[in-house]
């Protein structure tokens, strides 16, 4: 009776060692003696024991890959850190468990190279400012590959990509330099300006004060003419302008910080009579 017991507890321990019960999001690799026999879906499965054995429980969710920071050399030598992020899924665990040896690690060093691949074909400006076609080239390139190991790459995402710290401050240093060369540029295209302006205001008094002396000159020769048709003596009218121009000269010198006197002759007539005389002998 014990027997029977017994026999009957090692049964019942061989039936339900042969029941396997598959989680939701998880499929998992059946070998029969060593060799791949089928892939278990969830919920209710049925193996035999000790022929069939549970190789691998693979997840069927979204895997999320972190791709480490990496030092990656630009088409101009220069060094930026990047770093990435895969989205990735098992869509055939067979090709996953049998095709590569760990997918997860094979997907993180295809990125890693590939990645460094497709940066070093760019510039620096270019891989700063276009994050978003490196994204995209990266799929293409690492789609192909990955689905030989029964992966789908979902999406692939630049997290960070920044210039290394030498290069940040040889930046800043550059930048620093451009900022102070348009300084130097805006002063001097300002002073040149206000040159230009000076002179042009300069060249348009000169302008005016000749065109003040021409009307001068105009008007006392008008005076004059108008006093010689009024009168009949001829020599009035020279003796009237010398001896307007007399009496401006002696204003300015009395003017002059320099002057303490002025002395104006007791017979103005009779100087410019004098002033007159001097030329004719002349």
């Amino acid at each position: 009776m014990e027997l029977l017991i017994v026999l009957l507890v090692v049964v019942l321990f061989i039936l339900f060692s042969g029941i396997k019960i598959v989680p939701q999001g998880e499929e998992w690799i059946v070998e029969r003696l060593g060799k791949y026999h089928s892939t278990l879906k969830p919920g209710l499965n049925i193996i035999i024991p000790f022929i069939d054995t549970v190789r691998e429980k693979i997840s069927t969710r979204d895997i999320i890959l972190d791709i480490e920071q990496q030092e990656v050399i630009t088409k101009d030598n220069a060094v930026i850190l990047t770093n990435a992020v895969a989205f990735i899924r098992v869509t055939d665990p067979k090709n996953a468990l049998y095709g590569v040896e760990d997918f997860r690690l094979a997907i993180q060093n295809l990125i890693t190279t590939t990645l460094r691949s497709i940066i070093g074909e760019m510039k620096l400006d270019e891989a700063l400012s276009n994050r978003d076609v490196i994204k995209n080239r990266l799929k293409e390139q690492i789609i192909d590959d990955v689905a030989d190991w029964g992966i789908t790459v979902k999406s692939v995402e630049i997290q960070d990509i920044t210039p290394s710290g030498s290069m940040q401050q040889a930046m800043e240093q550059q930048a620093a330099a451009e900022r102070e060369r348009r300084a130097i540029e805006t002063r001097a295209e300002g002073n040149k300006n206000a040159m230009i302006l000076e002179a042009e205001g300069k060249l348009q008094a000169a302008k005016k004060e000749a065109e003040a002396q021409v009307a001068l000159s105009e008007a006392s020769a008008q005076a004059i003419k108008n006093v010689s048709e009024a009168i009949t003596d001829k020599e009035l009218p020279t003796m009237f302008l010398l001896g307007d121009r007399y009496i401006n000269t002696l204003e300015k010198m009395s003017q002059s910080p320099n002057s303490k006197f002025v002395v104006y002759p007791a017979d103005l007539q009779s100087a410019i009579r004098g002033i007159m005389g001097n030329l004719t002998k002349k």
